[in-house]
């Protein structure tokens, strides 16, 4: 189960997410990050310092967030 980006990353779009990443499983979008699931590692380590608490592990995205589940599989299923 990997991470989820969700909304307050479309006004902030910091990157320290990005930063730490150790599987570089963070790809930059038009107006937000995208989490690929199938390179995650689950270490959490992208949650722990985003500034904007945007990351969630999957199972935890609140429920007026869930859209960014199937944006983020949309991501990387378009590509």
């Amino acid at each position: 189960m990997a991470f989820i980006i969700t909304s307050p990353c479309k006004t902030e779009k910091a990157g320290e997410c990005v930063e730490v990443c150790p599987v570089d499983c963070i790809e930059e979008g038009e107006d937000m990050f995208y989490i690929d699931p199938d390179i995650c590692i689950d270490c959490g380590a992208c949650e722990a310092v985003c500034p904007v608490e945007a990351i969630f592990i999957e199972d935890e995205v609140p429920e007026s967030e869930y859209q960014y589940i199937e944006i983020n599989r949309k991501f990387f299923e378009d590509r």
